[in-house]
């Protein structure tokens, strides 16, 4: 029955992201576990690219495979690798899966196996359960038996990604992605991000100057950095530069450079950014922070691709793709005579306004998830993770610094756990108290539900559940009760929906 399930689901025209979480589910049901996972391995990081039975959460974290015993056993091996339940190596995903009854519980039994397509280990499949004993020898080979599939599911998708890259004509940067790369990942899946992602990926095969929108803390640098891994100066420089940070004598010689002599305290010649980022990208942010003296020299670079050192009366041509940044009203200072018009408009070809993170509510767990897996590696913990309460405070918060602010709130609730007694070794659960946020007016809960809850004077897991209530009937309601309908409308896997209504009791 699994196998007739998993060759339809390969033989019909799907989507490649509903075909893998078709694949994870049909395995969950199948093998009666808590929740199964498939991570794509890229330079000794594994990135969760479909789960089943695991807190939302988990989608944003980026596992570091030396961090992770368990994993790195699994991929060390080419045959089925069992836990035995008394193991006491962690397990990743301890205290995330979804049938825990609100409380943070360790998995007790757990099997995996390594993922090859074309004789290269893409990844790893994994399997979970709260219940020891759930895996036998048996279940053991049949997973040796359907990881042919799974490959093939796999490699499937892997071929549809490169032909969809060549049609629209996408660079692929062939730089591996590593630990260290993590700050620079744009994490998320909710629309207003995929939207970017979308124009980033269309404007990137241009020249054209990008000039990047949004209030502080967006990550506009991280929307620059995927500018220009998208486009095709990919393999030359990407030169990053704060103008806020410059001070406004030395700003002119940092850009265009300066030849020795040219002022008190030019000893040497130097190259300034332009002719570092000659063949790649500029990024400068803070754009509105630059002198005007250094506006109109700018100015002559984006006209005719010319700079000139201080110093010297010889220019030199450069070829540098711009892309700018600033959280300020850039027409606004044009009226007051702080940035100059006719810059405006040759940076402004293509503006691109960055959502903040309030208008991105669904992208929250993931980002939060992705700051406790780094704030536990940073830490030494076993694990970390939200508890239900917690993520509610999180989805009602306004955000006013964004991702950048998120980042600190996670971060210092982690520290506060253990200045207040958590060991290293168990579960760390952050509660809503060591959020240490104003989260009054539930903000994200307006976005998707414009009715009152029911009660006053409840606990935010009631509230959590209150909302999940109201919120899965209004959408069955709006598609007449089909819940493969209202599964996609939510961004829910079918399964996990229909098991979230029984809990609820929605449903019997």
């Amino acid at each position: 029955m699994l196998k007739e399930s998993l060759i339809a689901d390969l033989v019909t025209d799907l989507p490649a992201a509903i075909r893998l979480q078709r694949l994870v589910s049909t395995l969950a049901n199948y093998f009666g576990c808590g929740a199964v996972g498939l991570l794509k391995l890229e330079h000794e990081v594994l990135k969760p690219v479909a789960m089943y039975g695991l807190a939302s959460e988990a989608q944003g974290r980026r596992f570091i495979v030396a961090q992770h015993p368990r994993l790195t056993t699994i991929l060390a091996s080419r045959n089925p690798v069992r836990f035995d339940p008394d193991s006491e190596l962690p397990d990743p995903y301890d205290g995330l899966l979804l049938d825990q009854p609100g409380e943070a519980l360790p998995v007790h039994d757990c099997m995996g196996i390594s993922i090859y397509i074309e004789g290269r280990c893409w990844g790893v499949l994994t399997l979970d359960a709260l219940h020891a004993g759930s895996f036998s020898q048996t279940t053991i080979l049949e997973l040796q038996s359907y990881s042919l599939l799974v490959e093939a599911a796999v490699r499937m998708t892997e071929l549809e990604q490169s032909n969809r890259d060549l049609r629209l004509n996408h660079q692929v940067n062939d730089q591996p992605f590593s630990p260290t790369s993590q700050r620079y990942e744009l994490i998320g899946q909710s629309k207003a991000l995929q939207q970017i992602l979308q124009e980033l990926a269309v404007v990137a095969n241009s020249d054209l100057p990008v000039l990047l929108l949004g209030e502080t803390g967006v990550g506009k640098e991280l929307f620059a950095r995927q500018l220009h891994r998208s486009s095709a100066r990919a393999n030359k420089p990407l030169v990053y530069i704060n103008c806020a940070a410059l001070p406004e004598n030395l700003a002119e010689s940092e850009l265009f450079g300066h030849n020795k002599g040219a002022f008190s305290g030019a000893h040497n010649e130097r190259a300034g950014r332009f002719e570092a980022a000659d063949g790649g990208t500029l990024f400068l942010d803070e754009v509105g922070e630059l002198p005007l003296v250094v506006q109109a020299k700018l100015l002559r670079v984006l006209q005719n691709g010319e700079i000139q050192r201080l110093g010297s009366d010889k220019t030199k041509l450069v070829d540098v793709r711009l892309v700018a940044a600033t959280n300020r009203d850039l027409k606004e200072q044009i009226k007051n005579g702080e940035f100059r018009a006719d810059l405006y408009h040759r940076l402004s070809v293509y503006p691109l306004p960055i959502p903040p993170l309030r208008e991105r509510v669904e992208d929250i767990p993931l980002l939060a998830g992705h700051f406790l897996e780094l704030n536990r590696s940073r830490l030494g913990l076993r694990a970390l993770r939200l508890d239900s309460e917690a993520e509610l405070t999180l989805l009602s918060y306004n955000w006013p610094g964004n991702v950048r602010e998120l980042e600190h709130v996670i971060s210092r609730a982690a520290i506060k756990a253990l200045s207040q007694g958590a060991s290293r070794s168990d579960i760390v659960t952050l509660g809503s108290t060591l959020l240490d946020i104003d989260s009054q007016v539930p903000v994200a809960t307006h976005h998707v539900i414009n009715e009152p809850l029911q009660q006053t004077g409840i606990s935010l897991k009631q509230a959590v559940q209150q909302v999940q209530l109201q919120m899965i009937k209004r959408t069955l309601e709006q598609y007449d009760g089909n819940w493969s309908q209202a599964a996609k409308q939510l961004d829910v896997d079918p399964s996990n929906l229909h098991k979230l209504a029984q809990r609820l009791g929605l449903k019997a």
